[in-house]
This record gives structure tokens, C-alpha cells and sequence, in this order.
């Protein structure tokens, strides 16, 4: 990967290689933003500049690098990331029980997401996470000297999944980093990282890429047409995974909204329905035997939208890009119920749902709570 193929990006870009000419290379940096926006693509370009700056560009040494980098197969350059057990890993899994798939995996999209990774390799039902015997594995590699004699470069992709013990024994190697060593950590949740390794690291936010990024990657890279290009770009919102999903027409969002209307139209007929109570009974049911992933991933899908909806109504129609697949959902008269009174409740009863989903709640009665409250919050009157 080189900084010349990621999408985007150039104040990002050119701040990362001055890091490197001038020699003034963080040994900590906390990557933080949507893997939508090319984190990890800016994450392993980095790495190429960290390892191969030694060699002459163009040199055999040089071209030899970037070859071993190109396949993930540089042996400085090391990787962590969310796992947990599945058909072929029984027990105690660490990320070099995976390493193949990572690699299959980062070669085919490294823009793609975390529940694109679980599914990848079979754990969509799970919740993944970096573990103690991860650490285990990062103070050993760590330890080492480096293969070639110059930097190690430690990416920790999705780096607020490391569990307490990990984050404190990564802890220590932050506060006393051995020579030549830099750790990127990468996230998109940077409040869930350990507040005492934030306050260690420089911190890079990356921004969404804008449409014009994406509609000319589509053009150029995908051969999408020009208008088609234009409406993916909008509808991306910034997110270029999401963005190759649309085209492919694999998206979940069509799933997701399907549930998400059955469940705003039934809460809205449910106040003194029983019929619309028990049908809500029944969606939380069946919503609960979905895997914990999928049940944040559709929370955080019903964030955007009632996020959208408020937009509509306040009528800043340039911020929106939600379109429905149903046409016989109206979003216009949906989100004339969604304003000012409203929207902070919801929002903090759908954060509340992803805290409990991720702490193992009970998902039904989770379900069942939500739907109860967002019957009461979506028939408030909007005060003037």
C-alpha cells in the first residue's frame, strides 16, 4: 500500500511523511476515524514510509520493502485485531491464528469494517476482542529485535476491543517503548481506548472523505458511470465501504430498514393497540436471536436515520442522503415526528441499547424496552 493509493486525504498524507523525513516519528499515534475513510490504508502507507526510508527509492533494497509490505509479509510490520473463537480456533485465539484471513482480508478491501471482518471469518454471532494472551503475544514480538535491523511498526486495528488486562500491559510497553518501535493504534471509538494510553499518544483524526473522493475513485477505479458515481457518493456519506456495498447491492441497509419501518410504524400505531404491543413483543423476539453485532450495527443503523429524519424536518435537505428502498415509506411525513423534543431521548435510549447489546444484556427484554420508550417518545408533541 502507498500513500499515493489511498483515496483522499492529502493533509493526512503529507503530515505522515514530513514525520518521516524529519525524523520525528511519534512511537505512539492513535488513528482515529471510520475504516470507511481509509484509516487502515494510511496506517500500512505509513508503515511503508517508516520501514523502507532506510533504502534509496527505486534500489533493489527499496523495491525489495515495498514488495513485502505490498503482501503483508514484511516481517517488522506486525498486526492486532479483534478475533475470537471459531470452527477451526477453539481456544485462547490470538490474531496470528488468523493471520491468512487478515491478510485475504486486507488485500481485498482494507477500507472494509469490523463486522465485515467477523464475517469474514465466521464470528458475526460473537463479539470479537483483543485479549490477555494478545498481550502475551505483543510484549513477545515487541521485545525482539527488529528483522532488518531498523524500525518495528505494530498496527493494532480496532484498538478500544482490547480488554482491561490487555490495555494495561500495553500500557507499560507505551511508557517505556523499546527502541525503534512504533505502535499505531486505530479506532473508530476513541473514548473506549484506556484514557491512560490516549494521554501517551499523539492523536490523528481522519476525517470522511468527500463525495468528489469517492465519486472519481468509483469513475476511475470502478468503472461506474458518472451519475451513478454521484448518487453512491451521496448516499456513502463520506464512508467508501459503504460506498463499494451500494454498488454490489450487498448492503445491510436494506435489511436494516425493513425492520426499522415495521418498528417505527408499529410503535407509532401501538399507543392503546394491544395487537401493535404484541407485534413489537414479536420483533424484539426476533431481532434478539440476531447476532450481538448485528443488533449494534441495526442500533447504530436507527441512530443515522432518526438523525436524518431530524435534518428533514429542519429542512437541511443538503445534509441528507437516505433514501428509502420501500417506496411506500414516506421519510418526508416520518420525519415531521422528529424534532427537537424528541430526538435527545431517542438518541440516548439507542446509545443505552449498543451499551447494554455489548455488555451481554438480554436482548429481547433490551428490544422490548426500547420499543416500549420509543412508542412514548415518537407520538411527543413538538413545543414551539
Amino acid at each position: 500500500m502507498d500513500f499515493s493509493e489511498v483515496i483522499g486525504q492529502q493533509h493526512i498524507k503529507s503530515h505522515l511523511i514530513k514525520t518521516v523525513e524529519n525524523g520525528r516519528i511519534p512511537h505512539t499515534q492513535l488513528f482515529i476515524g471510520n475504516t470507511g475513510s481509509g484509516i487502515l490504508s494510511l496506517a500500512l502507507s505509513y508503515a511503508k514510509e517508516i520501514l523502507c526510508h532506510s533504502f534509496k527509492k527505486g534500489s533493489d533494497g527499496y523495491v525489495s520493502c515495498a514488495n513485502k509490505i505490498e503482501k503483508l509479509a514484511h516481517p517488522d510490520l506486525h498486526f492486532v485485531y479483534p478475533i475470537n473463537t471459531n470452527e477451526d480456533i477453539k481456544k485462547n485465539p490470538i490474531s496470528d491464528n488468523f493471520a491468512n484471513e487478515w491478510r485475504d482480508f486486507v488485500l481485498k478491501n482494507p477500507c472494509a469494517s469490523l463486522y465485515d471482518w467477523y464475517q469474514f471469518i465466521g464470528i458475526e454471532k460473537k463479539q470479537g476482542n483483543i485479549s490477555k494472551f494478545e498481550a502475551v503475544a505483543i510484549s513477545k514480538k515487541l521485545s525482539l529485535k527488529a528483522y532488518e535491523g531498523g524500525y518495528k511498526v505494530m498496527i493494532i486495528w480496532m484498538a478500544d476491543k482490547m480488554n482491561n488486562e490487555c490495555s494495561n500491559q500495553l500500557l507499560k510497553l507505551v511508557e517505556e517503548p523499546p527502541e525503534k518501535t512504533v505502535l499505531l493504534l486505530l479506532t473508530e471509538n476513541a473514548e473506549q481506548v484506556l484514557v491512560t494510553i490516549q494521554s501517551r499518544c499523539q492523536k490523528l483524526h481522519i476525517p470522511l472523505l468527500s463525495e468528489e473522493d469517492i465519486q472519481s475513485q468509483l469513475i476511475n477505479n470502478h468503472q461506474v458511470n458518472y451519475n451513478e458515481a454521484k448518487k453512491i457518493s451521496h448516499q456513502s456519506n463520506g464512508d467508501f465501504n459503504k460506498a463499494l456495498h451500494i454498488l454490489k447491492n450487498d448492503d445491510d441497509e436494506v435489511f436494516f430498514e425493513n425492520l426499522f419501518v415495521f418498528w417505527v410504524r408499529t410503535a407509532f400505531k401501538a399507543k392503546g393497540n394491544k395487537t401493535a404491543i404484541n407485534d413489537l413483543f414479536d420483533w424484539s423476539e426476533e431481532l434478539a436471536k440476531e447476532g450481538r453485532e448485528t443488533q449494534k450495527k441495526f442500533l447504530s443503523f436507527c441512530l443515522e436515520i432518526f438523525r436524518q429524519a431530524m435534518l428533514k424536518n429542519y429542512k437541511a435537505d443538503s445534509l441528507i442522503y437516505f433514501e428509502s428502498h420501500d417506496g411506500k415509506f414516506s421519510f418526508d411525513k416520518f420525519s415531521a415526528y422528529i424534532h427537537q423534543n424528541n430526538i435527545f431521548e431517542i438518541k440516548e435510549a439507542l446509545e443505552d441499547a449498543i451499551y447494554h447489546i455489548e455488555r451481554n444484556g438480554n436482548a429481547k427484554i433490551i428490544f422490548t424496552d426500547l420499543s416500549i420508550q420509543l412508542t412514548r417518545l415518537i407520538h411527543r408533541k413538538e413545543l414551539i
